[in-house]
C-alpha cells in the first residue's frame, strides 16, 4: 500500500509540471516590455567659453599703517572719528606743542649767544695772528686764540643742529595721515599721554585700491606666466551670497617661490574697489581668466557620463534612438561642458534619463518649458 501511494504521488507531480505553459508573447516580445524611454534632451551649441582658474582668496589692504607718536606728550586734540575716511596729509592728532616750542626757542637763543661768541673769537684770533706775525705774541697765545675760535665755530654748528632737532620734534606734535585710507579703532582720547614709540594710536587701511590674494596649483604657473606676457589677465572676486555683484580686477603679482608644503603659488589681483564691495580680511571666490575658447562646442554638464571606457554622452538620432557616443571633454564653465570631439553643434544630447538607456534604445523626448531645451536653459 505504501508503495502504491508513492507511485501515484510521483505521477501527480509529473503531470502537474507538464501542464504549466510559458507566458504568452506578442510579436516575439514579452508582455512586460515597455515602450520608448522618456528622456530630457538639450542641443549642443557653439559659443565662446572662458578658461578659468578658481580659488578661495582673501582680501588684503593695499596699505596698512600703524600710527604711533614719535614724541612723548599729551594729546590735546583728535581730528577724526573712528571708521572715517581720511586723505594723505589730513591731521589726525595734536600733541601738546608747548614744551617743544620752548625747546625750539631755547635752541634759537643758544645760537644767538654762541654766534656772538664766535664773532668775538674770530676778532681775537685775527688780532693775535697779527701780533704773532709781528713777533709780539707768542706761539702759545696764537694757538689759544685759534682753539677758542674753532671751538666757537663748532658750538654754533651744534646750536644749528639743536634748532633743527627742536623744530622736528615740534613738527611731530601734529600727526598727519601718511596715506588715503580708513581709520580703525581709536585707542587713545584727548587728554591721554602717549609714550613714543610704544603706543599705537590708530591703524589706517588703504582700500582704494585693494588686493585679493589667492593660491593656485603650481601646474598652472607656466600658462599664467605665458599669458601675462601677452596681455593683462582679468580677475573677478565674488562674496559668498552676492555673486551678482562680483568685483573686477587684474592679476598684478606672482610670488617668487612655490610653496613646497602645498604645491601652490601665491597670486594677487588688484581691484579699484570704487564701490567698496571688498573689505580687508574677507574670504572671496577668486576667478582668474586665462583665455577664451572661441565658438567651442558645449553641452550641459549633466549630459556627460563616465563609463569603463571613459566619458560618453547619449545622442538622440533622427529616428528617436539613443546612440552611446564617446567624447573628449574640456573645461566646465557655469554649468556647461566643452566637448572637444564626439559631438557637433545642433545634435541633441540626453541630459536626464541616461540611467535607463542602452545603445539603440527608443526614446521619447519629454517637453521642458515652452520649447526645445538649449544649453543655457539646461545649465540653469
Amino acid at each position: 500500500m505504501r508503495f502504491t501511494f508513492f507511485t501515484f504521488a510521483a505521477a501527480g507531480i509529473v503531470l502537474s509540471s507538464c501542464s504549466q505553459k510559458p507566458p504568452a508573447t506578442t510579436g516575439g516580445k514579452s508582455r512586460l516590455s515597455s515602450g520608448p524611454i522618456p528622456v530630457l534632451v538639450a542641443k549642443a551649441e557653439a559659443q565662446d567659453v572662458p578658461v578659468e582658474i578658481q580659488a578661495v582668496g582673501t582680501v588684503q589692504a593695499y596699505s596698512f599703517v600703524s600710527i604711533r607718536s614719535q614724541i612723548t606728550g599729551k594729546i590735546v586734540e583728535v581730528h577724526f572719528k573712528e571708521g572715517q575716511d581720511v586723505k594723505a596729509g589730513d591731521p589726525l592728532f595734536t600733541i601738546d606743542p608747548r614744551p617743544y616750542e620752548a625747546e625750539l626757542n631755547q635752541a634759537k637763543a643758544n645760537l644767538q649767544r654762541d654766534e656772538a661768541q664766535l664773532t668775538n673769537g674770530r676778532l681775537n684770533f685775527e688780532r693775535t695772528s697779527n701780533l704773532f706775525a709781528s713777533k709780539i705774541a707768542s706761539q702759545a697765545d696764537y694757538d689759544a686764540a685759534e682753539a677758542a675760535y674753532e671751538s666757537a665755530r663748532s658750538t654754533v654748528v651744534a646750536d644749528a643742529a639743536a634748532i633743527t632737532n627742536a623744530q622736528v620734534n615740534l613738527d611731530y606734535t601734529a600727526i598727519r595721515s601718511p596715506i588715503d585710507g580708513r581709520a580703525g579703532n581709536l585707542t587713545v582720547k584727548e587728554g591721554n599721554v602717549v609714550k613714543a614709540p610704544d603706543d599705537v594710536l590708530v591703524t589706517l587701511t588703504q582700500i582704494h585700491p585693494i588686493y585679493v590674494a589667492f593660491a593656485v596649483p603650481e601646474q598652472n604657473l607656466l600658462a599664467i606666466r605665458r599669458r601675462m606676457t601677452q596681455a593683462s589677465l582679468p580677475v573677478t572676486a565674488s562674496i559668498s551670497g552676492d555673486t551678482s555683484n562680483a568685483a573686477q580686477g587684474a592679476l598684478t603679482f606672482i610670488d617668487n617661490t612655490v610653496d613646497t608644503n602645498t604645491g601652490t603659488i601665491l597670486l594677487k589681483g588688484t581691484f579699484a574697489n570704487t564701490n567698496t564691495v571688498l573689505w580687508p580680511g574677507q574670504f572671496v571666490q577668486a576667478t582668474l581668466v586665462l583665455s577664451n575658447l572661441t565658438q567651442a562646442t558645449v553641452v550641459p554638464a549633466q549630459a556627460v557620463q563616465t563609463g569603463q571606457n571613459g566619458e560618453f554622452v547619449f545622442v538622440v538620432k533622427a529616428d528617436q534612438t539613443a546612440e552611446n557616443r564617446a567624447v573628449q571633454t574640456g573645461v566646465t564653465y557655469d554649468g556647461i561642458r566643452v566637448i572637444t570631439s564626439g559631438v557637433k553643434p545642433g545634435e541633441s544630447v540626453v541630459i536626464d534619463g541616461q540611467m535607463k538607456l542602452t545603445p539603440g534604445a527608443k526614446v521619447s523626448v519629454k517637453p521642458a518649458g515652452n520649447g526645445t531645451n538649449s544649453v543655457g536653459e539646461a545649465g540653469q
